[in-house]
């Protein structure tokens, strides 16, 4: 399938175009700011099963680490989308502020660490970037540098959109289940629900320590979220995949039309586009999401009546 070009105006019912071309250099610096301040989180914040400690969160201006403890102190990061600026905060009432702007990513980490440590916040993380080709130190990488406030927003009131279905799509069921989070790694918007049955051993994946995909994939799972693109797709998506994917998990029947099974992502895909365009976007993406849970937990014979509850 061919990439959806956008159609109509900018924004839709409170569902903004996202034309990943037109802002491909700002997702790509944003994608390692996001990674400087993820890996704080992932440094101070105590291990939670599946890596459930390390991800950021949508608010109601952009993205939050949430509260981190530092001792017997504790401090929050926030990106402000809607002002441009980063916001660190501890609970001992002081705070320092960055403006979100073109900059490189050694200048935002520098002037980032150098904020943590005004605050006495003395954090060690691990420079190097996670799950992207070619990663470079976060203090030597002069190259990413863009920043377009307008896409900048638009990617966010994308994810409160996202965010909002995806936690009603969580609502419905009763086994364990991830929070909808962030993943400043692979840079995704996620949920993801548990048979409660042991997974096979993951076989890894490119650019991540196996044991950090072993405990991620510790357990059967069917997985949701949203994606801004990237090379090998160059769209906003939805995708949908399981992990181990069931014998006959691509050949299932999913909603809306517009959805299908990527065999080289091994995932089903929904063009974001397809969703803004929708007559109710809320339900074409709810579709998408509980058919390809269907699409695992059938054949997966998951013990769905004990793990949902009637949908609203």
């Amino acid at each position: 399938m061919q990439p959806t070009k956008p159609d109509g105006p900018e924004e839709v019912g409170g569902w903004p175009s996202l034309p990943f071309d037109e802002w491909r250099e700002t997702c790509a610096t944003l994608h390692m700011w996001t990674q400087v301040v993820g890996k704080v989180r992932l440094a101070q914040a105590p291990h939670v099963n599946h890596w459930w400690q390390v991800p950021l969160y949508v608010t109601a201006r952009g993205l939050t680490t949430s509260p981190m403890p530092y001792g017997e102190r504790t401090f929050q990061v926030d990106f402000d989308f809607i002002s441009h600026r980063l916001l660190i905060e501890t609970t001992d009432g002081d705070s320092r502020e960055m403006r979100l702007a073109p900059r490189t990513v050694a200048d935002f980490y520098r002037e980032f660490m150098s904020a943590l440590r005004s605050l006495g916040l003395e954090v060690k993380i691990w420079t190097t970037p996670v799950e992207v080709a070619n990663p470079v130190p976060f203090e030597e990488d002069e190259t990413h540098a863009a920043y377009d406030a307008e896409y900048a927003n638009r990617f966010w009131r994308v994810l409160v959109q996202a965010d909002r279905v995806l936690h009603k799509f969580r609502s419905r069921f009763l086994g364990k289940c991830s929070p909808v989070h962030f993943f400043w790694g692979s840079f995704d918007l996620a949920v993801t629900r548990f048979s409660g049955r042991r997974a096979p051993q993951h076989p890894g994946a490119p650019g991540v320590p196996d044991f950090i995909t072993r405990e991620a994939y510790s357990h059967e799972v069917s997985s949701a979220g949203l994606w801004p693109g990237g090379d090998a797709l160059p769209q906003p998506i939805f995708y949908a995949y399981a992990y181990p994917e069931p014998e006959g998990f691509k050949d299932y029947s999913v909603r809306p039309d517009e959805a299908y099974y990527n065999t080289d992502f091994r995932e089903f895909v929904l063009p974001y586009e397809a969703v803004r365009r929708a007559a109710d976007r809320d339900r074409a993406l709810l579709e998408f999401l509980q058919t390809t849970y269907e699409a695992a937990a059938d054949p997966g014979r998951w013990d769905r009546a004990s793990l949902e509850h009637k949908a609203d």
